[in-house]
């Protein structure tokens, strides 16, 4: 064990650390304990390479995002727009893409179509929230009506949804609003709840598809319709329900009426036919029998020029045949009170058969 008598009052030289003696620098002969400022120097951290390796790590975490971020995904339900220094370089539709990092940023539009309420919202629990102040409408014969439409819409130009426009939906909301005022003012309220509501969904999607490309601000209607139409107050809307069921009460019996009238059409037109036919029948009998007299008198006409004495005397004995058949015939001498028909007597052995 080596003695550290010899070391005292000596001072501190440079190479007593390496060559192994140790002396007490604090001045005090019964000190045996070195100063922290005589620990070997090799257990001491190294404090540059320490710092080169958490900026080689830093510059190398830089490097990996500056790689990364190099290149971009672009999906089926999206476009990409690329800009350099503020100015719009190009649209990506799906694939993978590079870009400059830093000096190019990318900006992702959802090119799907979405849609939304007029005259309503959904709310969470997934029920319609009745929004008064834009489904109230009113109509041509002065009437206020309760209308809902339901809006789809997608993006069709992504340059111009990002930037013609602070807030593209705000303004879609507006020209929708603005669209279904002005169209349901040319209809009746009738017309509205009932027979007119696919006219006025193709007017207001006319309209909003020009006013859309006079904002121009990227956004194209897919389809717009009504999904509920009535009056703004519960009265209102027993009356009309009373209404519309007078009208189909109406429309039932004029159905029943006009089955009825085809059912008893045909026959009566048949009807018709066979008394036509008949009266037809009949003329041509007619005339028939009248042309066959005409004949008949012609001859008899004929007849009467060669031999007129023999034609009068022979008309006189068929005249008689077929009046005598008719006649009663009574046998008198002229002085007898009591005149006895003949054919009371003709009918006596015809009595006494039967009795």
């Amino acid at each position: 064990m080596p003695d550290f008598n010899g070391f005292k009052g000596r001072g501190f030289q440079s190479g007593d650390v390496h060559n192994g003696n140790f002396r007490d620098v604090s001045g005090d002969e019964g000190g045996n304990s070195a100063p922290r400022s005589s620990r070997p120097k090799a257990n001491r951290p190294d404090m540059k390479k320490t710092v080169r390796r958490v900026l080689l790590i830093i510059v190398l975490v830089l490097l990996v995002n500056l790689v990364l971020g190099s290149f971009y995904n672009v999906s089926e339900q999206e476009n990409a727009v690329v800009t350099m220094f503020g100015n719009v370089i190009r649209t990506d539709t799906a694939g993978l893409y590079f870009k400059i990092p830093v000096i190019q940023q990318v900006h992702m539009v959802d090119i799907t179509t979405h849609g939304t309420g007029i005259g309503y919202s959904v709310g969470s629990g997934g029920q319609n929230i009745t929004n008064t102040f834009d489904g109230i409408m009113i109509t041509k014969d002065f009437n206020l009506i309760n209308i809902d439409f339901y809006l789809e819409y997608k993006v069709s130009d992504p340059v111009a949804y990002l930037y013609n426009s602070h807030q593209p939906e705000q303004i879609l909301h507006n020209i929708a609003l603005a669209s279904i005022r002005s169209t349901v003012i040319d209809y009746t309220v009738d017309e509205a709840m009932t027979t007119g509501k696919s006219a006025i969904q193709a007017d207001v999607k006319d309209k909003m598809v020009k006013e859309l490309q006079n904002q121009n601000i990227g956004i194209q209607v897919v389809n717009i319709t009504i999904q509920d139409a009535e009056p703004p107050t519960q009265e209102i809307i027993l009356a009309f329900k009373e209404v519309e069921t007078a009208k189909q009460s109406a429309e039932t019996k004029i159905n029943q009426a006009r089955k009825y009238a085809n059912e008893q059409l045909p026959a009566a037109e048949a009807e018709v036919d066979r008394i036509i036919q008949n009266a037809e029948a009949q003329k041509a009998v007619r005339v028939a029998e009248a042309q066959g007299q005409v004949a008949l008198f012609n001859a008899m006409y004929d007849q009467y020029i060669q031999n007129p004495l023999i034609t009068k005397q022979r008309m006189f004995y068929e005249a008689l045949e077929s009046i005598m058949p008719d006649l009663k015939v009574i046998i008198t001498d002229g002085s007898t009170q009591t005149m006895l028909p003949v054919e009371s007597f003709a009918n006596l052995p015809q009595a006494a058969e039967e009795g």
